[in-house]
């Protein structure tokens, strides 16, 4: 069961990513989302000690998210692994692309540790990545591997750019198509 506090808390996070995506995290003010949520902006001090602290628990939250989902995949038999891998990015990629934007733009405005604990998380999310298709195309060397897998997150996480253009499903397909033929041409050396 969610509590009121984690509703409230997921409602401004989620709100803060919104405003963050549209105008920049320096040009979006406390009050502001407190305003986007129905309180004031001093009433946000009671769940985050500041505007710094959104943006790093959103950067955290969605880095932690994927990092755990990748690995629950890659428990799987690698080809339902990938599977699931593409269609779990593909749909948080068309579901969030807000958070894609504020990452984009906004992670140096988080302090440097929480910095590197973001970039270990993204690390451990590419590297399931790499094991799943190294599981998949044994003799195709890491460091292509991880250069094919960081090329499809460019491809997947370019949604804020052309979102809405498609319907939804078939801008899915058409990225797992493209991401599929992507990762191909790259373990077949084309």
């Amino acid at each position: 069961m969610t509590t009121p506090t984690r509703n409230r808390r997921a409602e401004i996070l989620d709100a803060a990513a919104a405003l963050f995506a549209e105008r920049g995290f320096h040009g979006v003010s406390i009050e502001e989302i407190g305003a986007a949520v129905g309180v004031s902006g001093p009433a946000l001090y009671r769940h985050f000690r500041g505007k710094e602290a959104l943006l790093t628990e959103i950067l955290l939250d969605i880095s932690g998210r994927l990092s755990s989902a990748g690995a629950s995949a890659a428990a799987l038999h690698p080809a339902e692994a990938l599977d699931v891998l593409l269609r779990g990015h593909i749909e948080f990629a068309l579901g969030h692309p807000e958070l894609i934007r504020v990452h984009e733009r906004e992670l140096h405005n988080v302090p440097e540790t929480d910095q590197r604990a973001i970039r270990r998380l993204q690390r451990l999310y590419v590297e399931e990545w790499v094991g799943v298709v190294r599981d998949l195309h044994p003799g195709c060397a890491v460091a292509r591997v991880r250069a094919a897998v960081h090329a499809v997150f460019g491809l997947l996480n370019s949604t804020p750019r052309s979102v809405g253009e498609l319907g939804r499903e078939e801008m899915a397909s058409t990225l797992e198509a493209m991401a599929r033929a992507s990762l191909r041409a790259a373990v077949n050396g084309r």
